[in-house]
């Protein structure tokens, strides 16, 4: 058997280990071809994503999602052995879950794959559109109705 192109770690406090059931399986499936590697998703506080925030991004708030590259020189689908690390906050993602309408393992799947895209180098905020077209086409083939994008227009 060949090994997965992509193999994906998730790291969960207790109290939604039934939503994380399968998210590192479910977003190898889902992933584009140029994702390729090791990454690690972690669940976290919401205070401790703050804190993440200020430090990296000097956002002294709550967010949703980060993504931090292993290397962010490699270019966009170079193959490399860890591609990084997505952090997911978990009292926002259950917040925007019930704002959704869906489930939190839903949410945890938008939030992990527009988390990915990051980590594969695209950037809504200065891409023409780039990174909203490959989630778009992404998220239909996970058959998810909406993604952060979308919601943040």
């Amino acid at each position: 058997m060949a090994a997965a192109r992509l193999r994906v770690s998730v790291a969960t406090p207790d109290g939604l280990n039934v939503a994380t059931r399968g998210l590192g399986p479910w977003l190898s499936r889902i992933a584009p071809a140029a994702a390729k590697g090791d990454l690690s998703i972690a669940i976290v506080s919401d205070r401790r994503m703050r804190a993440l925030n200020r430090q990296f991004r000097g956002k002294d708030k709550v967010t949703d999602v980060l993504s931090f590259p292993a290397d962010p020189s490699t270019p966009l689908g170079a193959s490399r052995a860890f591609m990084g690390d997505i952090v997911i906050a978990a009292g926002v993602s259950k917040r925007q879950a019930r704002e959704a309408g869906h489930s939190a393992q839903t949410e945890l799947r938008v939030l992990a794959l527009h988390g990915l895209l990051h980590l594969l180098g695209y950037d809504h905020e200065s891409d023409d559109g780039k990174m909203a077209r490959t989630e778009l086409r992404l998220r239909k083939k996970a058959k998810l109705k909406e993604g952060l994008i979308e919601r943040r227009r």
